[in-house]
């Protein structure tokens, strides 16, 4: 049973409760262990409080998730609009999407589907839609591909390999290995290209490369797509 002054040590989060540090201790915690861990009840042994303070901001999960992608989301950071080439001022909102997305690839998937909830989500989606108008897409065609270009920053960050194994240094150093290990160990006549491309296939070498690539992609991607319309 706990002693009277191990009572009055505990931290109290009285006065302190908010919507934002709720958000923020969400955002955490599924940083450290996964989306499934991120409940109503979990949160308020986090913060000292009873489920019910929480009730106040948050009437269940999925409220919490939406307020963890407004979180998320709040974190781009958008340059003013100026003259310079319209595929060099796009580039810069999808690093600047990346810059919010990669420390939390747990829980980037909840992005995309309440990117229009928030004031920040729509000041993005209005520059993204002014920039690809820019470019000569037209309105409809604009709408779609800022979708893609959504997924594909969010993809990018959910499978950029080797991330998957957790941030503990060790551990995710050990499972690399084995990944790596049985990649190699398959059959070469089979599966030639697989073995060649097994450490990439495993971890990135140089993450910032890895998404450098990937805008690059998208933008060249693009720029095919303009020129044919």
């Amino acid at each position: 049973m706990m002693s009277a002054q191990a009572r009055r040590s505990r931290p109290s989060a009285r006065g302190t409760l908010s919507r934002e540090a709720i958000v923020a201790e969400a955002i955490a915690l599924a940083d450290r262990e996964g989306l499934d861990a991120v409940t109503i009840r979990r949160l308020a042994q986090i913060h000292n409080v009873t489920p019910m303070a929480l009730y106040r901001y948050f009437k269940d999960k999925d409220e919490i998730f939406d307020g963890v992608a407004e979180g998320l989301i709040a974190q781009i950071a958008l340059t003013p609009l100026t003259e310079d080439p319209w595929q060099d001022q796009l580039r810069a909102v999808l690093e600047a999407v990346l810059a919010a997305l990669r420390p939390h690839p747990t829980v980037a998937g909840l992005v995309p589907t309440r990117f229009l909830d928030s004031a920040a989500g729509l000041a993005i989606a209005e520059r993204t839609l002014e920039l690809l108008g820019r470019g000569g897409l037209p309105q409809d065609k604009a709408a779609e591909v800022s979708g893609y270009l959504l997924s594909g920053l969010v993809g990018m960050v959910i499978v950029e390999p080797g991330r998957h194994h957790g941030s503990d240094a060790d551990e995710r150093e050990d499972a690399i290995r084995e990944r790596m290990a049985s990649l190699i160990a398959l059959p070469p006549r089979k599966y030639p290209n697989v073995v060649q491309a097994a450490p990439a296939l495993a971890a990135c070498a140089s993450p910032d490369a890895y998404y450098k690539l990937g805008i690059d992609i998208l933008i060249t991607g693009l720029l095919g797509v303009t020129t044919h319309l």
